[in-house]
């Protein structure tokens, strides 16, 4: 009786060694485990993708790095020189000039006179529009419902009705909407209509807006 006690006893302390034992080498793979776990950066927002220069919208005072009144030099710097001086009226000489930099987007021209950038044009198909949303291939009456007294139409110089020239003085604006404004100061858009009753061009910047042949 004694003897099987002894033998009871001498199992349980060596099932309790081995458990301990066991235990113990499992508590330290555990930490050892969390140790060598890396420490994972919380994640970061990318960051956003800038707007392309196509989508900037096209105002009376310019469009993107261009600003109405700056000097040629400026115009360079932002945007290159004429991507094609080789033509007769590359503003590379004279008083008054129209061009293309290098950079514009597709269908942006700049006239520049005196030196200085007096307007900004669109012509052909653009994905510039001005900042209340229009651009080349809208329907005038379109933009007439849309802007109302703030635009004033007038007659085009070439072409029969519906041909026109939308208007839109947004600085020292003119005291009849349909007058000639010669304000250095004056900012607007205009829209020419061609006869189908779209917008075939925008410009905008200063009185020269209102040229209907390059810088007259």
């Amino acid at each position: 009786m004694i003897r099987s006690v002894l033998m009871l006893g001498a199992s349980c302390a060596l099932t309790a060694c081995n458990f301990a034992e066991t235990g113990s080498q499992s508590t330290r793979e555990s930490a050892t485990t969390t140790m060598a776990s890396p420490v994972l950066p919380p994640e970061s927002t990318p960051a956003p993708t800038p707007p392309a220069q196509a989508a900037t919208a096209l105002t009376a005072t310019g469009w993107g790095p261009l600003t109405i009144g700056m000097d040629r030099a400026a115009i360079e710097t932002a945007l290159g020189q004429d991507a094609n001086p080789e033509t007769a009226d590359g503003a590379n000489a004279g008083q008054c000039g129209q061009f293309h930099p290098q950079r514009a987007p597709s269908g942006l021209t700049v006239l520049v006179e005196q030196g200085k950038l007096a307007r900004i044009e669109l012509h052909g198909p653009s994905a510039i529009r001005t900042a209340e949303g229009f651009g080349v291939g809208d329907k005038a009456s379109v933009i007439e419902q849309a802007l109302g007294a703030k635009i004033a139409r007038s007659p085009h110089k070439y072409a029969d009705p519906p041909a026109a020239y939308l208007t839109q003085w947004q600085r020292s604006a003119p005291a009849a909407p349909d007058g000639y404004v010669q304000n250095a100061d004056a900012r607007g858009v205009r829209y020419e209509i061609g006869a189908d009753g779209a917008v075939q061009a925008v410009f905008a910047g200063g009185p020269a807006i209102q040229y209907v042949e390059g810088c007259l």
